[in-house]
């Protein structure tokens, strides 16, 4: 009877206790700034294009071989809008097979690809894991804005930026001054 009314006791106290736990679907807790999700390609918003030219470093050095990746040509650096010589054309994470390791980021030299916070990402299919690029950047620029996230160097200038910043020091040169009139009749005193 004496360890009943102990038993009672100690449930009554964990009652009025404060809850600890979070009823998951219902109640999301905010994740840590350092938390590593799924891996996420970032948007260059001053160039309006993603940092990622394609280079496959980061599907070289992936444990796992999750990632394709194919690039192109960029047509905005042929008009002279971009620094950037080569784009991603088509990139795809099979995330089943990522084990969210981070080394993809460590290797990326343009800053390229971040681990995000996407960590809700469930799917019934068996290729309901294998995000596109559309999502990798939808994903990246959700990152973007909740973490504000900025690049760790800045761009390079376009073609046009390199040659407005040409025109801009030629013309704020002073013009090289004509041989005066006395100068000139001494060098030909001179070779003469």
């Amino acid at each position: 009877m004496i360890n009943s009314i102990k038993a009672l006791r100690v449930t009554l106290r964990s009652m009025a206790r404060k809850r600890v736990t979070a009823e998951y679907p219902k109640e999301h807790l905010p994740v840590d700034n350092r938390y590593m999700g799924f891996p996420a390609l970032l948007w260059d918003f001053q160039r309006d294009e993603p940092f990622c030219t394609g280079c496959m470093v980061c599907v070289r050095y992936c444990p796992t071989q999750c990632m394709s990746a194919e690039m192109h040509d960029n047509p905005r650096f042929a008009e002279g809008d971009s620094h950037r010589r080569k784009i991603i054309q088509t990139f795809e994470i099979n995330l089943n097979r990522c084990i969210l390791c981070g080394i993809c980021v460590d290797v990326c030299n343009f800053d390229a690809i971040e681990m995000s916070h996407e960590h809700e990402l469930a799917g019934r299919g068996r290729n309901d894991q294998r995000v596109d690029l559309g999502e990798l950047l939808k994903m990246g620029k959700k990152y973007q804005a909740d973490t504000g996230w900025k690049q760790s160097k800045p761009n390079a200038p376009s073609p046009k930026e390199k040659e407005a910043a040409t025109q801009k020091s030629e013309a704020g040169k002073p013009a090289p001054e004509p041989p005066s009139p006395e100068g000139a009749s001494r060098a030909e005193g001179r070779s003469g």
